[in-house]
């Protein structure tokens, strides 16, 4: 029996010649908070919008709890996306009765929780007079006022300042806690989201490098240091490597620590970061 809340299996999305995504397949947990983090490019907007059922795949398959995903907005999810689309002339009053409206499962104590958040948006304001953060905290009460099994949060974080951010990841992490909802969050915050998730769906040009319960992943991996010069030979997979005049430091996948080598476990930001440069400097080799 399929119990992951959302599955792919060879999920591609093409453009004509160019592929957006390529034969992706992952799972996610239920009630897992899971960092979807690549470099700009990568495909993490494609794919959200594939989970929600904003697009439909060229190939391959999308379930969220058991059912396919058509081409059509999924009644278990909810997505943020990174263009915020709300009705500008409606006042934030007159937009979450639309929301209301329109959804047969539907919240308005958590709408307003969500509205309420710091010194709260003025609920009579019209939303084509609200700040980018305020935008940001109206999308995020309709999104979470769907009372979604599943939600995925395409940057939502990037107009907040600091304690904003904090007060916005805190009630998500309340549906996590209360409803068992299972998040798909894309940011290039690394703290915040080494701060609330527990996976890491990385990805880049449109597949899956890393997919996997967080401390999991780190423990596959190690950033080796050693004196310049010394050969980097090891049994596991060389991500990414920098050298100076005095020293050559990698991060690699798998064991087999080089000799000569000093070995530590990443942290999440050394591991995101070593494989974006090591995306950048694939796609610096091909220019």
């Amino acid at each position: 029996m399929n119990t992951s809340p959302v599955r792919a299996e060879n999920l591609a999305k093409h453009f004509g010649r160019t592929k957006a995504l390529d034969g992706c397949s992952f799972s996610l947990p239920e009630g897992s908070v899971t960092g979807l983090v690549g470099p700009n490019g990568a495909g993490k907007s494609t794919l959200l919008s594939l989970i929600a059922g904003l697009a439909k795949p060229t190939t391959g398959e999308i379930t969220v709890h058991g059912t396919a995903v058509r081409g059509r907005m999924h009644p278990d999810v909810s997505l943020l996306t990174q263009k915020r689309p709300l009705y500008d002339q409606f006042t934030v009053r007159e937009l979450m009765r639309a929301g209301a409206a329109m959804n047969d499962r539907w919240s308005a104590g958590r709408a307003d929780e969500v509205l309420d958040l710091l010194a709260g948006v003025d609920k009579d304001a019209k939303v084509r007079t609200l700040s980018a953060g305020a935008r940001t905290q109206v999308a995020i009460a309709l999104t979470l006022g769907r009372l979604p099994k599943v939600l995925l949060l395409d940057e939502p974080l990037s107009d907040l300042d600091p304690l904003a951010r904090d007060e916005t990841l805190r009630i998500v992490m309340t549906d996590v806690a209360e409803r068992g909802t299972t998040v798909l969050l894309s940011s290039h915050l690394l703290t915040d989201l080494g701060d609330v998730c527990d996976h890491l769906l990385l990805l880049d040009e449109g597949r899956v490098q890393v997919a996997g319960e967080i401390e999991e992943v780190l423990d596959d991996h190690q950033v080796v240091v050693g004196p310049a010069g010394l050969d980097l030979e090891t049994d596991g997979v060389v991500v990414d490597s920098s050298h100076t005049s005095r020293q050559t430091t990698a991060l690699v996948r798998g064991s087999g620590a080089p000799e000569g080598f000093q070995t530590e476990r990443p942290d999440l930001e050394a591991l995101v970061m070593g494989y974006l440069r090591a995306s950048r400097t694939r796609r610096y080799a091909r220019q």
